[in-house]
């Protein structure tokens, strides 16, 4: 099963889902959005199956941050623009596994998803 887990090394929530994934022996590939950027494609697969309320973390400090003017009017292009802008604004972690796409890390939904493993 060839796995990628996106996000942001220092993030609480990617340490969690990296420390899941590794004490149940699962291998993966970190990709750092920090590091190597994040590509339209990615965003627009994302977002056409998770939707971009979900991809898009506005709970995160650099939403908070935004201008309202930036924050007003969001809608699927504009939710994009920013995470492309602003890689930080995409929730963490997003996980593709074989055709699976989990947003965000909860134990019991990467249990679900990795039951066959």
């Amino acid at each position: 099963m060839a796995i990628t887990i996106y996000g942001i090394k220092n993030c609480d929530t990617m340490k969690k889902a990296r420390a899941w994934l590794d004490r149940k022996g699962i291998a993966y590939a970190f990709h750092d959005y920090k590091v190597e950027g994040i590509d339209r494609a990615h965003l627009d697969r994302w977002v056409d199956r998770a939707g971009w309320e979900t991809v898009l973390n506005r709970a995160g400090t650099t939403f908070k941050k935004l201008d309202d003017a930036d924050k007003a009017g969001l809608d699927r292009e504009k939710a994009i623009e920013l995470m492309l802008a602003q890689p930080s604004m995409i929730k963490r972690p997003v996980l593709e596994a074989d055709g699976k796409l989990v947003v965000g890390f909860k134990p019991e939904v990467y249990e679900e998803a990795f039951a066959e493993v």
